[in-house]
């Protein structure tokens, strides 16, 4: 009788076992295709690069930034470096602008959190002649450990500076993809010790090129990511030019937040008012005045990103305390004051996303 019981029942047990598998399986399937949920956040961050003073600044600089609807300004001291081989650093010395020094820092970040405005530190490197600091190189062991040194106690400093000030967020670097392939203890144990100084949201700033490489993203609190992506080989750009352009770039942003489930952060984004602006953004571009170009390229960023919630927003690069209107350079600079780029940053940072 339990033989023909067993023999009568094993289909039945079969197609529970079946529904079992099949239940799993779909329940497997929801939880890896599932989006990370991620803080809920009052309002996108709409930022500026707020470019060095060379002198003191005073509320005058405030009312620009507020009435272009921005809620956040990063501040960007600078260290400077002989060559990309050489590892001594040097910064916050008389030949400086006021606005990197420490006391240019503090007053002009206390203006803008008087206001209301949050504010970024984001303290960086320059390389003499103007090499690209992803290049930055150390030929032997010894200097590798004296370039380490020197941009701990640089980094640190500024750390303890942002900490005392009350900085809403703190860039630790900005690309330096080489420096942090070749060093990737070093960078984890720097994150450690600039935690236990500063308490704040930290970051680090890659290039675009290279943010999929960064090993210690789960360490920070946002991905970010300076945003020249190449998006049109074309002289005259169009909408549609670029929202094909962004479509491989925005896939592979949006699977590395949900991998590491972090936030994007456009640490710098921007355009020159150029011809062939979305060519090169990181480069000199064109020599001939665009200012179309520069609005159509930062609408074609708005559209495609400021929706995300994936996507945390971002510091547009950059914005002067003072324009002289008379400086030719400024007409294709990456500003957008006063050129038509101005009312789509207006428009933009003007709503709730």
């Amino acid at each position: 009788m339990k033989l023909i019981n067993s023999i009568r029942f094993q289909p039945r047990i079969q197609a529970y076992s079946l529904i079992l598998v099949l239940v799993f399986l779909s329940s497997c399937s929801q939880t890896s295709n599932t989006s990370p949920v991620f803080p809920k956040i009052e309002k996108k961050i709409n930022g500026l690069s707020f470019v060095a003073s060379p002198r003191k600044v005073t509320d005058s600089v405030i009312a620009p930034v507020i009435d272009i609807n921005a809620n956040w300004v990063t501040l960007m001291p600078f260290g400077f470096m002989r060559d990309s081989d050489n590892p001594q650093i040097q910064y916050n010395n008389d030949r400086q602008w006021w606005g990197e020094s420490k006391e240019g820092i503090k007053h002009t970040a206390m203006l803008f959190k008087e206001r209301g405005i949050k504010v970024m530190l984001k303290p960086q490197l320059w390389v003499g002649r103007g090499n690209f600091t992803g290049h930055i190189k150390m030929d032997t062991e010894e200097n590798w450990v004296l370039l380490e040194n020197q941009y701990e106690i640089f980094i640190l400093d500024f750390a303890s500076h942002a900490q005392e000030i009350g900085f809403d967020m703190f860039c630790i670097g900005t690309e330096l993809n080489t420096f942090v392939s070749n060093r990737p203890e070093y960078w984890v144990n720097l994150i450690n010790k600039i935690r236990k100084v500063y308490k704040g949201k930290i970051t680090y700033a890659e290039n675009w090129d290279t943010y999929s490489k960064v090993p210690f993203w789960s360490k920070l609190d946002y991905i970010g990511v300076d945003a020249y992506f190449p998006l049109s080989s074309s002289k005259n750009i169009t909408l549609k030019m670029l929202n094909e352009g962004w479509n491989k770039h925005k896939k592979s942003l949006r699977e590395l937040s949900h991998r590491e489930e972090k936030q994007i952060l456009f640490t710098e984004y921007g355009y020159r008012s150029t011809n062939y602006t979305a060519r090169e953004p990181w480069s000199s571009g064109g020599n001939s005045v665009n200012s179309e170009n520069q609005k159509i390229a930062l609408k074609a960023l708005f559209d495609n990103f400021w929706m995300e919630p994936w996507f945390a927003g971002g510091f547009l690069w950059k914005w002067y305390d003072h324009i002289n209107p008379s400086r030719e350079s400024i007409s294709t600079d990456y500003t957008p004051q006063n050129k038509p780029a101005e009312i789509v940053i207006k428009e933009n940072y003007g709503k709730n996303y």
